[in-house]
C-alpha cells in the first residue's frame, strides 16, 4: 500500500478515487509512565514514554486505515491527514484518514 500526503503520486496515474478511509485508536496513559513523566517535569527534556506511546499509535491507526482501503481493493492512499484530540483526561485518540485509490505506473 503507497501512503502519501499529496494529492498525486509521481510515475502513477490514478485510475479510479474509492473512498475515504479512516483508522483510528484511543490511547490511555499509564500510571507508571504517569510517574516517571512526572519526574521527568521537574528536570526538563522529552518524555520518552509518551513520545513512543504516541508513535506506537499512530502506527497502529496507519495500519487500520490501511486495511479498510485494502478491503476496497485500492493499492494506494492519498492525502493521508493525521488528527490528535483528548477524549477524555488522559486519553487520546490518533485519527488518520486519506482517500483510498487505485494507481497504476506510468
Amino acid at each position: 500500500m503507497i501512503n502519501v500526503n499529496t494529492e498525486h503520486i509521481p510515475g502513477y496515474t490514478i485510475v479510479e478515487s474509492l473512498d475515504i478511509v479512516r483508522g483510528n485508536t484511543v490511547r490511555a496513559r499509564h500510571l507508571g509512565r504517569d510517574i516517571f513523566a512526572g519526574l521527568r517535569n521537574l528536570v526538563g527534556g522529552e518524555v520518552n514514554e509518551y513520545t513512543k506511546l504516541m508513535a506506537y499509535a499512530r502506527e497502529q491507526a496507519l495500519q487500520r486505515m490501511n486495511d479498510e482501503a485494502a478491503k476496497l481493493e485500492a493499492n494506494a492512499v492519498i492525502n493521508i491527514r493525521f488528527m490528535t484530540s483528548q477524549v477524555m483526561q488522559g486519553c487520546s485518540e490518533i485519527l488518520v484518514y486519506g482517500t483510498a485509490v487505485k494507481i497504476k505506473k506510468d
